[in-house]
């Protein structure tokens, strides 16, 4: 699963987190979170727990284009 790099970073702006906020606010790892800002397959839980972390439902932020 992939998340849309634009529709995340967008969800970021939204909530006022950087990479380092968001990485804290999610629990996981930074390269764990790169991975999926950047656009790489991250496992589903991965993309719920950034949607969690940014608030926002994790159809907001996932790359419907695959």
């Amino acid at each position: 699963m992939k998340a849309d790099r634009g529709k995340l970073e967008l969800a970021m702006a939204r909530a006022c987190m950087n990479t380092a906020e968001l990485t804290r606010a999610s629990e996981m790892p930074r390269p764990t979170v790169n991975n999926a800002i950047v656009g790489r397959d991250v496992r589903p839980a991965t993309i719920g727990k950034i949607a969690r972390a940014l608030g926002v439902d994790v159809t907001e932020i996932i790359d419907t284009e695959e």
